[in-house]
């Protein structure tokens, strides 16, 4: 039923329940209703059939608020707040292209692992003198499986006499599976106020939304006078992650007109007039964050545990995961507090006790306390990071 407390649905053993008690009144109250009658088997085949129905108009219902609404129709809500869902994103990588001096290697040229990611160069290149060049390339196939390893990349794919080796002299990045249901609501929350323009809350709901950016804050210099190196009537943004002319895009497109930006990243974009504007912006301070989990488990934790593990921590503090994934995880300037990551960490079957230890200067010095950032930095950590220990 639908009241002022929301929708509920009528599930198998409450039609049961009404069912029999219209048959009564129906057929008398000594009419046999049990399992292994035949009314008492037509009323719970018809009561299944309805159960499903009231199932679906309960989807139906949470089909229309964003933390209920799941796939196709989280999809269709976010438009109405200026969000759209991320698809997957492809990985990036450089590879460096031996072969004959003067062989052009041309946009579309492929080349692979051994495990058979491939990648197609972007650009036509030639090989000069040197006998090597350096061509920009992108996955074939969109997702985390992209992100290969440096030195991975070592299979010509297709074979030319003139091109004699290929590799990538640095790991393949960017790529990332589409958005689950979960981020997507992560970032609508960020991104309430997108829809405005001037004030601080657009901007970093607009830079938020930015391809590739995982946090960012806005300051600002409304006095007559520097402030904090800011000059007078500025803003100045800190963002972690995004490419620079994304971010000078959102800059033009978010920002009060004459409000300067500034920043030790400088970008030219254009208006839509064709007019070029400089837009300036500061990139976040990252804080690498190191972690010692030291465990008391039971039989209930499962064989990839530690993993299990590793990637809850990674969710709550963010950074990049094994498969290459990358997590937005604590907004920019929070601190990463001890019983949260604990909460996390406890999340996983089987775990019954947990000691945290976590460090912010690559291991020189080690704390059970909550770790304090400034406003400009954010907390980013790394499977990498992570020691899991179970005595």
């Amino acid at each position: 039923m639908l009241d002022s407390a929301g929708f509920k649905r009528q599930r198998f053993a409450d039609l049961i329940t009404d069912m029999e008690v219209k048959a009564k009144e129906a057929y008398g109250d000594d009419v046999n209703t049990s399992e292994r009658s035949v009314l008492g088997i037509l009323l719970r085949v018809v009561a299944w059939f309805l159960a499903y129905l009231w199932s679906n108009a309960e989807d139906v219902y949470n089909s229309g608020y964003k933390d209920t609404a799941e796939g196709v129709s989280l999809d269709r809500l976010g438009p109405y707040v200026g969000i759209e869902r991320r698809g997957a994103d492809y990985a990036a990588v450089q590879l460096r292209v031996t072969g004959t001096p003067l062989k052009i290697v041309p946009a579309g040229w492929r080349a692979a692992t051994e495990t058979g990611v491939y990648f197609e160069t972007t650009d036509e290149v030639t090989i000069p003198a040197g006998g090597h060049v350096l061509a920009s390339a992108r996955a074939v196939s969109a997702g985390l499986a992209g992100n290969t390893g440096a030195g991975t990349i070592t299979i010509p794919a297709n074979p030319d006499p003139d091109i004699t080796a290929v590799t990538n002299p640095a790991a393949a990045s960017g790529g990332r599976e589409r958005e689950t249901d979960f981020e997507l609501r992560q970032r609508w929350d960020l991104s309430v106020a997108s829809g405005g323009a001037s004030t601080l809350d657009s901007l970093r709901a607009g830079l938020l939304d930015t391809p590739g950016v995982r946090a960012a804050i806005v300051a600002e210099n409304y006095t007559m006078q520097p402030v904090a190196g800011r000059p007078a009537k500025s803003i100045e943004a800190y963002v972690l992650g995004g490419a620079d002319a994304d971010i000078g895009q959102t800059l033009l497109g978010k920002k009060a007109a004459g409000i300067e930006p500034y920043g030790s990243v400088s970008v030219q974009v254009l208006d839509e007039g064709g007019f070029a504007h400089t837009m300036r912006f500061s990139r976040a301070t990252e804080v690498p964050i190191r972690i010692r989990l030291t465990l008391a488990v039971n039989n209930r934790y499962p064989a990839g545990g530690d993993g299990d593990i590793i990637s809850a921590a990674i969710r709550y503090i963010g950074g990049e995961d094994s498969d290459g994934q990358l997590f937005t995880g604590l907004n920019m300037g929070e601190s990463v507090k001890v019983s949260q990551l604990i909460g996390s960490v406890l999340s996983i079957a089987g775990v019954t006790d947990v000691q945290v230890q976590l460090s912010r200067n690559n291991g020189a010095s080690w704390t059970g306390s909550n770790l304090t950032l400034a406003a400009q930095e954010v907390a980013q950590t790394s499977y990498q990071w992570i020691e899991v220990t179970r005595p």
